[in-house]
């Protein structure tokens, strides 16, 4: 059976009638009646029966008839249901947050007082990039070769427990702490590996004493004094202890570069550029506040 045959047949199927089924469906009479009879004939069965000057559902177009309806119902409804699909992905922007992910999430909550009809999915997988903006980060030195990217200078800072040992002083060199232990987040996150690199250039791998996939955690650990470890510009916020201080690293260079970038994979980008624009200021303003 094709489509339209099966509207022609509901059609008359509610009708009974064949000039005025031909009349709404815009087509001659003679041409509705062989449509009939060509489905008739196809699926080997007579569907209508005549009743006088009318015609009546024998009991095989009754039970077609009870079967298709609710498809065709269904299929009319598919191409609203496309748009509202369509509208809904539009207002869907998916990313990848490989990095600052506390200030992004900050901003989301930010940019949807305003546009409450965004809404966002995250991931963290260093592997896809299937997404719409993308947070990751990268050594200072490294440069940033993407295209509808910005990119954020952040210092790193050293977070020390303020005690006698660390009392008047505003900066370290970071071979002096080498046998100190780290609290850091594991080796997957591109952070870990920036301020590993860190330890490299000043000669020592890191003593670790803690470590967690959540940045959270690691925050927490080291506002609680359990041990030192690197601490972004403005990305992480301040450190909520009075009792732990944050040194500024004179040796090595202790840097680096938050890149945001954006995917033009929608039929319309309106919003993921928007959101970008928005995300990219948020970034600055953050940090010119810490600065």
């Amino acid at each position: 059976m094709e489509l339209i045959q099966i509207r022609y047949f509901l059609e008359v199927a509610e009708t009974k009638h064949m000039t005025n089924s031909a009349k709404n469906l815009h087509i001659s009479q003679p041409a509705l009646s062989q449509a009939i009879r060509r489905l008739e004939e196809g699926l080997g069965v007579p569907l209508f029966a005549s009743k006088g000057r009318n015609i009546v559902l024998t009991e095989y177009g009754q039970y077609l008839q009870k079967k298709l309806k609710p498809i065709l119902e269904q299929l009319d409804k598919i191409p609203e249901q496309l748009n509202m699909m369509a509208k809904l992905e539009s207002e869907t922007i998916h990313m990848n947050v490989l990095a600052a992910s506390s200030l992004v999430m900050e901003a989301i909550i930010e940019y949807q007082k305003e546009h409450e009809e965004i809404h966002f999915q995250m991931q963290q997988n260093t592997e896809n990039e299937l997404y719409d903006v993308a947070i990751t980060t990268k050594l200072f030195y490294q440069g940033v070769n993407e295209k509808n990217s910005f990119s954020c200078e952040e210092k790193i800072y050293l977070a020390v427990p303020d005690n006698e040992k660390y009392w008047n002083r505003t900066s370290v060199c970071l071979d002096e702490v080498s046998g100190e232990g780290f609290i850091s987040l594991q080796g997957s996150r591109e952070f870990r590996y920036i301020c590993d690199r860190f330890c490299q250039h000043a000669g020592f791998t890191p003593n670790i004493v803690f470590e967690s996939d959540n940045p959270a955690a690691v925050k927490n650990m080291i506002g609680a004094n359990m041990g030192i470890g690197f601490w972004p510009e403005f990305s992480w916020g301040e450190v909520k202890n009075e009792r732990v201080k944050l040194l500024e690293i004179e040796e090595p260079v202790c840097q680096r570069d938050i890149i945001i970038s954006y995917n033009m994979n929608k039929k319309d980008n309106r919003n993921v550029i928007g959101f970008y624009d928005f995300l990219t200021e948020f970034f600055m303003k953050r940090k010119q506040i810490r600065q």
